[in-house]
């Protein structure tokens, strides 16, 4: 159902515009227990703070946003694209934060969202992509299924939301030049 999805690489004022709706999804993550640095319970004041950051980043040319939208116009899911690295890694980014709000799972979201930032990764001249997931969570069957190669798992690397201990996995993504 893909067709039904469209993802949007955000100008810094579309973020800051989208601040309210980045939130809902950041929410519904962590209350579905995705390990994605807050903590349960996460306040509607913690996930905008954090979302208006993202923006500023944007603005300062730092990271690189992803909004998904379903047919409702409604911001579904999320991914970031963190661009700015020390002075030795010019080639290498950071994807950070990929999130799909529980009612859309199951229709391609995430897919989608994985070959934009594969395309925005590209577009910024990055050919080196890292990433860090909880061990053993439904995000690892995604990042294999969207070629991304595991590296390793550290133990208790962070918290689940509800304050358990969770193994953290590291892959990384080769893209080919075009």
């Amino acid at each position: 159902m893909t067709e039904e999805i469209k993802v949007r690489r955000l100008t810094a004022e579309q973020a800051q515009a989208c601040v309210p709706a980045l939130a809902e999804v950041l929410i519904d993550c962590v209350e579905g227990g995705a390990s994605v640095s807050f903590m349960l319970p996460i306040s509607r004041d913690t996930a905008l703070a954090f979302w208006r950051e993202v923006a500023q980043g944007v603005a300062r040319g730092e990271r690189i946003l992803l909004a998904v939208e379903d047919a409702q116009q409604r911001v579904v899911g999320t991914a970031q694209l963190v661009t700015s690295q020390p002075e030795n890694q010019p080639h290498r980014a950071d994807v950070a934060k990929v999130l799909v709000h529980r009612a859309a799972r199951g229709r391609g979201v995430g897919l989608r969202l994985m070959q934009s930032i594969d395309e925005a990764a590209r577009a910024a001249g990055k050919s080196v992509l890292v990433l860090d997931t909880v061990t053993g969570g439904a995000a690892e069957r995604l990042y294999v299924r969207a070629g991304w190669q595991r590296v390793g798992a550290v133990p208790n690397y962070a918290l689940m939301p509800d304050g358990a201990f969770c193994g953290t996995t590291f892959y990384h993504k080769q893209l080919a030049s075009d």
